[in-house]
Order: structure tokens, then C-alpha cells, then sequence
């Protein structure tokens, strides 16, 4: 299917950014003049400069964003860097990990959740912290979430573990008074903080008239078949929830848009989200079609490794065990970052 699908979420239609049967198509951003900078984020989009957090709460618009080319500087400073198609930029190696949140009280009680806020069970729990082992000598410099609660306790679990032992801070732009009110005033503090991002952008696909229903009753009623081609086709929504497709084209337009730019800055992202997000920003990054990837699966709490350099991405599985000397043995650099940890816990 090479039209651009109407996405509830986003309001409109844009045949700027989807991802088709073809390998991912969306818009290469990385030559880049809109600028992040911050204690606030602030935007420049042309001529003009403008808080990203406005008074309303509100982020722009996903089609203005993408109507512009990105670049982004560090949250937690207020320095600028150079623009994106620096060939310096691009020599810059990066660790990208991908983390499906871990199990959720819904995910135990086989119903379908969707965009429905749940938290994490206690196995969730321990499936977030034993993830947090596995990644504990990557480095991370920013960590973006979905708005959903169950991502948001993966990451910041996950972190307890890490042995950089910097703190994630949410970064809170609902309104003035969450951005003034949460203000660091320590440049040694935030230092020692990671900034993490929470975007709707990143949910889980939205199930609509499925949500809250259980799964087995579910196929009981409607019939196996019907089930499966609701939750397993690409570009067949539930009724009145979204598809695949229609997740994968909010999901990757983010992708691109925010989280890329950092990579090509050299900054080491973890991004934990749900199934189908995820599955649609490895659709791009692994190039799938639209029949490979619906038969992919990611396990809860189990980490992906990508390694991001000269503009391409390769995979490096999870850092598991035994495994794990295998991913650092890969690249100097996490080998370096993972010897340095050693020296400082001496």
C-alpha cells in the first residue's frame, strides 16, 4: 500500500512520512536546521525560536515537526551544537537500546490494553531491574518513553541498575508552572542526570473497541480468525483503533524527527516502549517488509542493542550473559566506556 494513511491520532493525512510494504521510506532529517537546546528545549523552526513547552502544554504540531529538518543539542545544556550534515557528525559512533516494557496487570489478566494506563506486575518489576542489568555497561544520555505508565517505570527501574549511576528526571512540560517548578539549578546535578523524554508518539497501537475486553472471550465471540487479523495483520485496525500501519507511521515520523537527530550527535538513547511501537521502529531500522514484521516478536524486558555509525545501523541482539563480551568486543568505544566503569568501581 503506497498511500499515506489517515491516523486518528495525528488528525490528518500526510504522505510525507508512512511506512508502506516497502522498507521504511520516511524522510531523511539528518541535515538539519531546527535546533533543541535547553534547561527547556527550546525550538527554532526558521526564523523564529520558541519554547517547545508552551503555555498550553501542548508540542507542535507532528506535521509542522516533520515539515522541518532537525537538529538537537544536549536537554540538560544550553550550548548549541553544529548542524547535522557536519561530516564529523556523522563519523560519530552511538548505542541505540530498545526495551519492550515489562509484564503488565493487564498482560496477566490476557486482556487487550492498548492505550490503556496500567502499571507493571511484580514480575514486570523484576523483568524491568533485570533489564537494567543487561544494559548496565552501555552508556545512556537520554532516554525517551511513551506517555504510558508501564514504559515509563521499564526505564527508570532499568536505570537503578546502571553502574554510571546518573539519575533520570522526567522532564515535565505540561504546563509554566511544571517547567519552573521542576528547574535544576545545579550544573554538577545535571551532570549526573539523564533527561528522559515521554511522548504519546511512542504508545502502544491503540486497540479501540478491543481495549479492556479479554482475549480469549474475545475470539470466543468473534471467531479465532477475526482476532488474529485484528492483532497480526499490517494495515487491518480494530474496530475503531488503529492498525499496524497506522502505529508504525506516528511511531517512526517520532523516530525520526526526535530521537535520530541525537544519535547523529553521538548521544546514546534507550527508548522503552510497547510491542507494536517498537516492531514499527525496527520495521525501519531492519528494513522489513510489511509481512516480516508482523510475525516479529519482542519478549518483555528483553533489551535490543543497535549500533549507530556513518548514518547506518546494525544490530547487535541483546546483551545477554555470555553474550555480552561478544557486543563489546564489537566497537572500541563500548569497550572503552565499559573499562572505564571497571577503573571507577575500583
Amino acid at each position: 500500500m503506497d498511500a499515506a494513511v489517515c491516523n486518528p491520532f495525528l488528525g490528518t493525512s500526510s504522505s510525507r512520512c508512512y511506512v508502506s510494504s516497502r522498507p521504511c521510506v520516511c524522510p531523511d532529517l539528518r541535515g538539519s536546521s531546527m535546533r533543541l537546546s535547553s534547561e527547556f528545549f527550546k525550538v527554532e523552526i526558521g526564523r523564529s525560536e520558541r519554547s517547545l513547552f508552551q503555555s498550553s502544554g501542548k508540542k507542535p504540531s507532528p506535521i509542522i515537526a516533520l515539515a522541518s529538518q532537525t537538529s538537537v543539542s544536549d536537554p540538560f545544556s544550553t550550548s548549541s551544537k553544529n548542524n547535522y550534515s557536519d561530516s564529523s557528525k556523522k563519523s560519530n559512533e552511538a548505542a541505540l537500546i530498545l526495551i519492550r516494557h515489562g509484564e503488565s496487570l493487564w498482560n496477566e489478566k490476557n486482556l487487550f490494553t492498548g492505550s490503556v494506563d496500567v502499571p507493571l506486575t511484580k514480575k514486570g518489576v523484576e523483568e524491568a531491574i533485570e533489564a537494567g542489568k543487561r544494559i548496565s555497561n552501555i552508556p545512556v544520555d537520554m532516554i525517551y518513553t511513551s506517555s504510558l505508565i508501564r514504559a515509563q517505570m521499564t526505564a527508570m527501574l532499568a536505570m537503578t541498575q546502571h553502574r554510571q549511576r546518573k539519575v533520570p528526571i522526567i522532564l515535565h512540560d505540561e504546563n509554566e508552572r511544571a517547567r519552573t517548578w521542576s528547574r535544576i539549578y545545579s550544573e554538577e546535578t545535571k551532570k549526573q542526570s539523564i533527561p528522559v523524554i515521554t511522548d504519546w508518539q511512542l504508545n502502544e497501537r491503540m486497540y479501540g473497541e478491543l481495549q479492556g475486553l479479554n482475549k480469549q472471550e474475545t475470539a470466543e465471540r468473534y471467531g479465532k480468525e477475526q482476532v488474529h487479523e485484528w492483532r497480526r495483520s499490517y494495515d487491518i485496525p480494530p474496530p475503531n483503533g488503529e492498525s499496524l500501519e497506522m502505529c508504525a507511521q506516528r511511531a517512526v515520523m517520532y523516530f525520526r524527527n526526535e530521537i535520530e537527530p541525537q544519535l547523529f550527535a553521538g548521544k546514546n538513547v534507550m527508548i522503552a516502549a510497547h510491542g507494536n511501537s517498537l516492531r514499527s521502529i525496527i520495521m525501519c531500522l531492519d528494513k522489513l517488509t510489511s509481512q516480516e514484521v508482523i510475525s516479529l516478536e519482542l519478549s518483555t524486558g528483553i533489551p535490543l542493542l543497535y549500533i549507530f555509525k556513518e548514518g547506518r545501523y546494525v544490530r547487535r541482539g541483546s546483551p545477554v550473559g555470555p553474550t555480552e563480551a561478544g557486543v563489546y568486543a564489537y566497537t572500541r568505544t563500548l569497550a572503552q566506556y565499559r573499562q572505564n566503569l571497571d577503573e571507577m568501581s575500583y
